[in-house]
């Protein structure tokens, strides 16, 4: 067994900011191809689960844009916020509902997603997917409590969205439960 020198020079050098740039945004492919055991890797190995890029993006939001649920899936088991928005007021639930991914939103609100969670214009997950047609991912959220009353910035709510966008089958969707309750 060797011991330390006292006055050993250190071979550990730090990353320019250049390589530390080369580095993250190499983190942030990995989440956004979905490299899920490159992440468990990652992360074991202190990898802030909630690093965000230079958009607002954390890891969390680029992989499960991109559909990939198992990627997700660790970033969530590492103590990943389902509820961080990026600089377009964009959750990670926002985006299941505008991509139209059943299972991701499944995903996200199992691990706890605010199915209320507002974007700056106060856009919801259930607004997101009214607007783009999404029936299975509105009957989800509204099972998960989400409130069709709920109203943006400019007074919109997601039934309104839904017309605007000319998605007539959450229009009607969203039609048909507004007369069960009126």
């Amino acid at each position: 067994m060797s011991t330390p020198q006292p006055n050993a020079v250190s071979t550990t050098r730090q990353m320019t900011p250049e390589e530390a740039q080369e580095f993250a945004d190499q983190v942030f492919d990995v989440a956004r191809n979905g490299d899920a055991s490159m992440l468990v890797r990652l992360l074991d190995n202190d990898l802030p689960p909630n690093l965000r890029n230079h958009k607002g993006d954390t890891l969390l939001i680029l992989a499960s844009y991109h559909g990939h649920l198992d990627a997700s899936r660790v970033l969530l088991e590492h103590g990943a916020d389902p509820d961080i928005c990026n600089d377009n007021g964009h959750t990670a639930l926002a985006g299941s509902g505008f991509k139209g991914n059943l299972a991701m939103a499944k995903l996200l609100l199992s691990h706890g997603a605010n199915v209320e969670a507002k974007s700056p214009d106060g856009k919801t997950a259930l607004m997101m997917a009214a607007m783009f047609d999404r029936t299975d991912i509105v009957a989800l959220l509204l099972q998960h409590g989400a409130n069709p009353q709920v109203r943006d910035a400019k007074g919109i709510t997601a039934f309104a969205a839904a017309q605007a966008m000319g998605a007539k089958n959450t229009s009607a969707q969203l039609a048909a439960l507004m007369q069960c309750d009126g």
